[in-house]
């Protein structure tokens, strides 16, 4: 890495964003596994000691960048829900829109979406702080159910969950309440939605659909116009459309 480069970050954004940057350089290099305080100190020709002033031990750096990096691709998903709702796009447009978003993210930053929903880095445990910003993904696509709801959009499920409630109070209030019948299951349909769209992203992103559909873009909106259906939601997709 050009560390001229790496100086002109400090002085421009502070130490903790020139240290983050050096740090995404290596996760693509070494993966989340790989990293570690020296090799940030060796890879911006920095001091370890001008890298521990910052962030004392490795997990805190991975905090960091964990934390960044579900804001970030939030962010993506909630500008293109903005957008969407400005050019007056049904809740099944505005659907697509953030998840396609969410998905140019992923593809721009594969060793940041690796960092959040790979595997797991070794000795690693998320603290209580990267909470909040995991959240914002499912809360734009619980804000875009809940409006459809409200709207009249969405078509009664055929079967609903069986037994008792299966939420944490924490899901519950994110949607703002458990709907009436038949919509009484909706929020665990909408989880359904989320894991969907995370795992569909994991198989693209990890190309493991590549060896079985022709228009892996094409394929996406596809999937995500299916897992839709399980809330009720018709999502528009354009056969002629791709967006590779």
């Amino acid at each position: 890495m050009d560390v001229a480069g790496t100086s002109a970050t400090a002085e421009n954004t502070g130490p903790p964003e020139a240290v983050k940057a050096i740090a995404r350089d290596l996760l693509v290099k070494l993966g989340a596994g790989g990293l570690s305080l020296e090799a940030v100190a060796h890879g911006g020709g920095l001091a370890l000691a001008e890298v521990r002033a910052v962030f004392p031990h490795r997990d805190d750096l991975l905090t960091a960048l964990v934390v960044d990096a579900y804001d970030e691709s939030a962010a993506a998903m909630e500008r293109a829900d903005r957008a969407a709702v400005a050019a007056g796009a049904p809740a099944g447009a505005r659907l697509l829109a953030v998840a396609r978003a969410l998905r140019a993210w992923s593809f721009a930053h594969a060793a940041e979406f690796t960092l959040i929903y790979g595997s797991p880095v070794p000795d690693y445990h998320a603290p209580q702080e990267t909470v909040p910003p995991a959240s914002r993904t499912p809360a734009v696509l619980a804000a875009i159910i809940r409006s459809a709801l409200e709207a009249g959009a969405l078509t009664p499920p055929r079967r609903a969950v069986p037994g008792p409630p299966l939420l944490r109070p924490e899901a519950v209030e994110m949607f703002g309440g458990v709907p009436e019948a038949p919509f009484s299951d909706i929020i665990e349909r909408g989880i359904v939605l989320w894991s969907s769209l995370i795992g569909l992203l994991v198989f693209q992103v990890f190309s493991r659909t590549h060896d079985s559909v022709r228009d892996e873009s094409a394929y996406f909106d596809f999937a995500i116009a299916v897992a839709a259906e399980g809330v009720g939601l018709d999502v528009p997709v354009d056969e002629n459309t791709t967006t590779d």
